[in-house]
């Protein structure tokens, strides 16, 4: 069972105007990052990002493959310096103050390339030893589920399970900011849900968390804000209900044999699809759905497989990444720069054997 030991009221944090600078626990002002040289050989993989993140604040970090979001997320955990621009966490330049900063977050990477023949246990002790103020790791271990396997060797585990030890390691050290990055990439359905139980209670506890996710249903559920990046930049931002809120909500539905759709209320602005369905987009959900209601039923009509539903975020997000695909597109990189989408953001192979530290959460002794 995973659950969290205290909780909290949490922080209002979704309206971040006039927010001081204690409660600003991630501040970017325009963050850039570069890969390769100036000019048309380099390439530039986050190109000008502002944003902020409150205290006790969960902010999920959204983008297709190569949008950006590895890239900004490591100038964040000061794996690197930023080519241009400014980022604090907690009050501090994450990477030139990474020993006054590493103490207080904890990393959670896609994959946290732990020895594959310690055990569970041996996994938690070892990284207990290395990080300051460690939780007891049987405690971690309970925390995430892992109690049962802990005598269990690493490369017995299952992906899943593997994912849980990542996160295990990352709340070691009690963190004060937590990065996740794909959190439930490989869990099932039961595992992706208590590790969002965590999660909440991790942020109602006062942990300020920062999300990346393709799962735009876990962003959806978890996230206070969001900021969704396109080729470096952010294209939106808000709450999942500000973004979802820019797109129309949907009505569906089919009509009774004999009837047109060309008979519909014309202020529906109805479209119908060669396979019998009728859709109307609109930006009134309450209203458009009265008027539909009201026509059907003044003429006793039954509208058959009748579906009402404001925009999802993923609608949303497919949008946004549709539209203008191309718009402010940065030159291709020359070869060997090691720019482009795979080379600047590695979301997909970003381990801790790979320039990267672990996924725990201390200061090293």
């Amino acid at each position: 069972m995973v659950t969290a030991r205290t909780y909290r009221p949490r922080t209002a944090a979704t309206k971040l105007d006039g927010m001081d600078s204690h409660n600003r626990v991630i501040d970017v002002t325009d963050l850039r990052r570069r890969y390769g040289p100036a000019g048309r050989g380099g390439f530039d993989a986050v190109r000008g990002l502002t944003f902020s993140v409150a205290r006790g604040e969960l902010f999920a970090l959204l983008g297709t493959n190569g949008a950006g979001k590895t890239s900004t997320v490591e100038l964040l955990e000061g794996l690197a310096a930023p080519t241009g621009g400014r980022v604090r966490v907690l009050g501090r330049d994450p990477y030139r103050e990474r020993p006054a900063v590493r103490s207080r977050i904890g990393v959670m990477l896609q994959e946290g390339g732990f020895p594959s023949d310690l055990t569970v246990a041996e996994t938690a002790r070892m990284w207990a030893g290395c990080t300051t103020g460690a939780r007891p790791p049987g405690e971690v271990l309970e925390l995430t589920g892992l109690a049962g396997r802990a005598r269990v060797r690493v490369k017995q585990l299952s992906g899943g399970e593997r994912r849980r030890l990542d996160l295990a390691m990352a709340l070691l050290g009690r963190p004060e900011v937590l990065f996740l990055d794909e959190p439930t990439t490989g869990l099932d359905a039961e595992g992706r849900r208590e590790t969002w139980r965590l999660v909440r209670g991790l942020r109602e506890a006062g942990t300020t968390v920062l999300l990346t996710t393709h799962y735009l249903e876990e962003a959806e559920s978890l996230a206070d804000r969001l900021a969704i990046m396109r080729n470096g930049r952010i294209v939106a931002s808000g709450s999942p209900a500000d973004v979802t809120a820019s797109r129309p909500s949907r009505i569906r539905f089919r009509l009774p044999d004999g009837v047109a759709p060309g008979e519909l209320p014309l202020s529906l602005r109805a479209a119908a699809g060669d396979d019998g369905w009728v859709e109307i987009r609109t930006g009134g959900l309450q209203e458009a759905l009265g008027v539909l209601l009201r026509w059907a039923g003044e003429r006793g009509l039954t509208l058959g497989g009748l579906d009402a539903r404001s925009a999802s975020l993923e609608e949303a997000f497919l949008a946004i990444a549709r539209s203008d695909a191309h718009a402010d597109a940065p030159p291709d990189p020359a070869p060997g720069t090691g720019g482009g989408a795979d080379g600047a953001d590695r979301m997909d192979g970003r381990t801790a054997g790979a320039g990267a530290e672990p996924a725990g959460t201390g200061a090293e002794r």
